[in-house]
């Protein structure tokens, strides 16, 4: 009689194990998801949720481009068969994303330092991107093309679990599109942070969509451990105040960064002074030639003189900026050292996931003296 009994209890409990195995996972409510699976320390534009008892996530969106401070985009990314829950607006991901069409190189990068550029089926611009490996792969990745003009049969055709998208001053002109088709979207917001680690953040959303999460997590703390070492060292040092110039005019207008900005956070943590520090703004602005001459004439270092590769091309183009003192003394640098031959710059995709390099770069544009002497990685001396 008792091993009857027993015998019963253990086939209760194996039926109740084979029903809990095989049921599916439901969040009744998106008001459920309001734990922090990630909490960013420098980027402000995203937040990773789940909830207590579930293994899928909400990624969040904030501010996915310029001017939309009350803009939220979000992407469900469903995980154990778990179901979508009640009250979520937004695109739906069920897994991990196999087939990726990544609208920026920066995009690229970010999955090529978690190991996953093989996912990339499409691009956009296939020959602005330095990836080896996508240029490598031409024959078989799709170029999607630009905003207003994408080819959206090759983009069926491609099949992609995901888009990565990024708006500039609105949503991007492909999202009602893939709506239309059904393709899920997710907005990558990384060129609106402010600070070099806030954009290197940015690798924790794209590595929950490929299951890199701890991968992502290690490279965020290395590259910051190196940056915050680098820059640390500058400010034990006494040294001379350099005081830097940036951009070249387009049209006849000469646009200026606030100092609230990736680049003048890389200036001063590289023991630079922005000559330009009263914008105080959210955005660029803008002064007249005039006005650049004089800050010209003023600064020790001129940085990024548009696609200028010589001093004789600025002569050329701007004769009255010959006198200036970088012109001078020579000390001007431009960051298109590793540029394609269709004119992308590689600064701008694999240098947003190494600030830590770049700030290299610039200590040794500013005070040589503290860094060991080898050739520039981003950067080039105009001569």
């Amino acid at each position: 009689m008792k091993t009857t009994l027993q015998l019963r209890a253990i086939l209760l409990m194996l039926g109740m194990v084979v029903m809990m195995s095989s049921c599916t996972h439901t969040t009744s409510d998106i008001s459920e998801y309001t734990v922090e699976v990630y909490k960013p320390q420098y980027a402000t534009g995203f937040r990773i949720l789940g909830t207590c008892d579930s293994h899928s996530i909400v990624i969040e969106s904030y501010t996915p481009w310029q001017g939309s401070d009350s803009v939220v985009t979000r992407v469900f990314v469903g995980r154990d068969d778990e179901t979508v829950p009640e009250g979520f607006e937004g695109a739906v991901l069920n897994g991990e994303a196999s087939r990726i069409v990544a609208m920026s190189s920066t995009q690229i990068a970010m999955l090529d330092v978690l190991g996953e550029v093989g996912r990339v089926v499409g691009v956009s611009g296939i020959d602005f991107i330095s990836n080896p490996a996508i240029q490598a792969g031409r024959d078989t990745i799709g170029d999607v093309g630009f905003d207003g003009n994408i080819d959206y049969e090759l983009l069926l055709s491609l099949d992609p679990d995901l888009v990565l998208l990024y708006g500039v001053n609105g949503p991007c002109a492909m999202e009602n599109k893939l709506k239309e088709l059904d393709i899920p979207f997710m907005y990558v917001g990384e060129y609106l942070e402010e600070t070099p680690l806030g954009k290197v953040e940015w690798l924790m959303p794209i590595a929950e969509i490929v299951g890199r999460s701890a991968e992502a997590k290690k490279y965020i703390d290395d590259t910051a451990d190196r940056y915050n070492s680098l820059s640390n060292r500058v400010k034990t040092q006494e040294s001379e105040e350099i005081k830097v110039m940036l951009n070249t005019p387009y049209g006849d207008v000469w646009f200026m960064p606030p100092r609230a900005n990736y680049l003048v956070a890389l200036i001063r943590d590289a023991g630079g002074t922005y000559i330009y520090d009263q914008n105080d703004t959210h955005g660029s602005l803008p002064i007249d030639l005039e006005e650049a001459y004089l800050l010209t004439s003023e600064a020790t270092v001129w940085l990024n003189p548009g696609q200028s590769r010589s001093l004789d091309e600025i002569r050329r183009d701007l004769p009255k900026f010959a006198d200036t003192r970088p012109m001078v003394s020579g000390r001007v640098y431009n960051n298109n050292k590793r540029s394609t031959p269709s004119g992308g710059n590689d600064f701008f995709e694999t240098g947003a996931m190494q600030p830590d390099v770049i700030l290299e770069d610039l200590i040794k544009i500013f005070h040589p003296e503290l860094t060991v002497d080898s050739p520039l990685v981003y950067y080039q001396q105009l001569r």
